[in-house]
């Protein structure tokens, strides 16, 4: 995957992504994520990969200063389509992997969907925890492989066929995670969806 094969994939797919992704059990699971976030009121909060807007909707502190961005600019217009009204929501076009925004700009980070599709989800991963603000907090939710277990062989087989349509689901979330573990601490790691497979990850910045 590179960022000009995900942009024309995600192009694609947004005119559909909702019906797929924001119903039925990935919009219960979607709601299991944000149950009892750390979202305090006021909070500076940054959306990474914000597709069609989808999690916006589940935020209840509704004095929060949110930015959202994506590579998408077809999934971004979904989503500015939902609050053109919106005076707290700021959408911009950005690659995940290199933000332009300075040093721990937001109080909450929450990258969903978005590290398993992501070229590099190490450099990724970096970059979120480089904006988030010191003992500030990371909500994500994806796909993982399980901790200390090999890809099994019929995931081998078709993850070159996934990852076609914009995504892997052969990534491990500790592997990603490792290089910063002087950075951060995970405070949670929740099963949401389909065994396990999707999970709640909750870390904080600690240095």
């Amino acid at each position: 995957m590179n960022n000009t094969w995900n942009k024309m994939i995600y192009n694609l797919w947004a005119p559909f992504y909702d019906s797929f992704f924001n119903s039925a059990l990935f919009l219960q699971a979607r709601k299991t994520v944000f149950k009892d976030a750390p979202i305090p009121l006021g909070s500076r909060i940054l959306f990474v990969g914000v597709g069609t807007g989808a999690d916006l909707q589940l935020l209840t502190q509704k004095d929060s200063t949110v930015t959202a961005i994506d590579i998408s600019p077809n999934m971004l217009q979904q989503a500015k389509k939902k609050y053109e009204h919106s005076q707290t929501i700021t959408f911009m076009e950005m690659d995940a992997q290199h933000m332009s925004f300075s040093d721990e700009s937001f109080d909450i980070v929450i990258a969903n969907l978005v590290v398993s599709v992501v070229p590099d989800p190490i450099l990724c991963m970096k970059e979120i925890i480089r904006v988030t603000q010191k003992e500030g907090y990371i909500l994500i939710f994806d796909k993982f492989q399980p901790d200390n277990k090999k890809l099994s062989i019929g995931k081998r087989i078709i993850r070159p066929f996934i990852s076609f349509l914009g995504t892997d689901i052969g990534r491990s979330f500790a592997e990603i995670v490792a290089p910063y573990l002087e950075t951060v601490k995970q405070l949670e790691s929740t099963p949401v969806l389909f065994n396990g497979m999707y999970r709640k990850i909750l870390l904080q910045k600690i240095r």
